[in-house]
């Protein structure tokens, strides 16, 4: 009975990403799920920044600075049955690293866009890195309740920019303050809108028409989208080769509900995952997972670390343990929660799909694999993102070190930035290297209020940086003026380079030097 009953909860798991330009209304269109998930009774509008109206999302005191969404948040709700985790991730393309983390962990993403604006910088970048995954992408056109470019108009921008066709699963009717509803080519029925009440904070009464009550202009706008069109096709739609379109405002809430029925009926529950072990089926009845983001000091009160962990097989229950591959020893999971926006809760099981957060004492790593039973079993590769931007980093008050390296080091071991050090040097002076620039910022900020550490921090001319395989020979190594060598925090060798030009002059000087562009532990994209 106990496995029958694991099958039928894991088959009503659904675990998504959302991916945004900044302020396309990702966080909004989280908390319209959430509102109709039951989850919150009411949305805070993220805009109003009034009182304590902060999106749920976003807890981080940086971001509620910033207004922007810098790490990724997990939030579950549970609607018509199923248990729904939603990962947000962050939209700014800074912080691409984090979202590739949390698409690793998501099983499809839905991809919100401004209608207004179209596809944005961002957006292609976090497109980019969304269908490296190769996973299932949803469209929502947002912010119909604007004035917005024509339907053909958003199909062909994203078509061009993201070379990805979409299907229309319904069509809007008007845009602005004419936008009346969408007329929903499965249904075939016209989806009227009554004005939502107190903006949007409350659900959505709708009304149905039939197809007949279309006007003439809308008709002839479906007839072309018929013969013209991409035909409806769940293999494509799942391969990630055809993208599902959703017209809607999720500001307002129209079209928000059908969207997330749509979305379910077409994702499925968790597939089977690429291991050392081949793939492994989430049904089996031993428990595993990995590990796919570390954030520490969620709760400043506590100073705790919590590692995410995506559930890939069987159920977990409450202070279970499992081994933890890297080390081969078992242990014990605790204080296992679940996220309810800021609210946390302590988790009694969980199932295949679901994402959890675990206490780490510190002996996680990103990437980590656990697992019931099987000692040796460990799940595909995360990539780590080579840095792009370096800086040298040391402390204003050398009396508070321990702290200055204590943060520096949990920072590095939540994978928001790399730490190298030069050879010989004293341990005072780091060299961080970032993927993106924005990243110094939060490391100043978070030192400053996590850690009690004013850093300074000295931009470093290098943009690239390669890893020194073999044949380093420390008595006639040739280095040009404009390289500096480092070594990562597993000690490897590696060289930092001002342009790509003084990467071949190197190889050209030390001939029996091999480079390469990812460290061996972990792989780049």
């Amino acid at each position: 009975v106990m496995m029958k009953n694991t099958e039928n909860d894991i088959n009503k798991r659904r675990t998504f990403a959302v991916i945004a330009h900044p302020d396309a209304g990702k966080t909004t269109l989280t908390e319209k799920l959430l509102l109709y998930g039951g989850a919150i009774r009411e949305a805070g509008a993220v805009k109003s920044r009034r009182a304590n109206a902060y999106a749920v999302s976003d807890w981080m005191e940086i971001e509620k600075r910033r207004g922007i969404s810098v790490t990724s948040s997990v939030m579950q709700f549970s609607y018509n049955g199923y248990n729904i985790n939603i990962l947000d991730t962050p939209g700014h393309q800074d912080f691409s690293e984090d979202t590739y983390r949390t698409l690793m962990a998501a099983d499809s993403a839905v991809m919100v866009v401004d209608s207004a604006k179209g596809v944005e910088e961002q957006t292609k970048k976090l497109f980019k890195v969304a269908s490296l995954r190769k996973i299932p992408i949803f469209t929502l056109a947002n912010k119909m309740d604007r004035q917005a470019k024509p339907p053909f108009e958003l199909m062909d921008d994203i078509e061009q920019s993201l070379g990805i066709k979409s299907y229309p699963m319904n069509w809007p009717l008007g845009s602005g303050k004419d936008f009346k509803g969408v007329y929903n080519r499965i249904t075939q029925e016209i989806e009227l809108y009554q004005s939502a009440g107190a903006h949007g904070s409350t659900k959505l009464e709708k009304t149905t028409l039939g197809k007949s009550e279309l006007p003439k202009e809308i008709l002839e706008e479906l007839e072309i989208l018929d013969e013209a069109g991409e035909e409806f096709n769940v293999e494509r739609i799942l391969r990630g080769e055809l993208t599902p379109l959703y017209f809607g405002s999720a500001l307002t809430n129209f079209g928000i509900e059908p969207f997330l029925q749509s979305f379910l009926s077409l994702t499925t529950p968790p597939v089977a995952r690429d291991s050392n072990k081949g793939k492994i089926d989430p049904g089996s009845s031993d428990f595993s997972g990995f590990i796919f983001k570390i954030q520490a000091n969620m709760n400043p009160a506590h100073r705790d670390r919590i590692a995410f962990l995506r559930i890939c097989s069987g159920r977990f229950e409450r202070g279970m343990s499992a081994y933890l591959t890297a080390t081969k020893k078992k242990i014990r999971l605790s204080q296992p929660q679940q996220f309810m926006a800021q609210d946390r809760v302590i988790v009694e099981e969980a199932f295949a799909g679901d994402i959890i957060g675990i206490q780490d004492p510190g002996i996680f790593k990103i990437g980590d694999t656990l697992s019931e039973t099987d000692q040796e079993l460990a799940y595909s590769e995360i990539p780590v993102f080579a840095p792009e931007h370096f800086a040298k980093v040391r402390i204003k008050n050398s009396l508070k070190r321990k702290q200055f390296l204590k943060g520096v080091t949990e920072l590095s071991e939540e994978g928001a930035i790399q730490v190298f050090r030069r050879p010989n040097m004293a341990m005072e002076e780091l060299i961080i290297g970032v993927v993106g620039v924005l990243q110094f910022d939060i490391l100043s900020f978070r030192l400053i209020n996590e850690y009690g550490v004013e850093p300074i921090i000295e931009p470093l001319p290098y943009r690239y940086i390669r890893w020194i395989d073999e044949g380093y020979n420390e008595k006639t190594f040739m280095i040009t003026l404009d390289t500096l060598l480092v070594k990562d925090n597993d000690e490897r060798l590696c060289l930092l380079f001002q342009n790509e030009w003084s990467t071949r002059q190197i190889t050209d000087r030390n001939k029996d030097l091999k480079l390469s562009e990812i460290s061996l532990r972990t792989s780049n994209i």
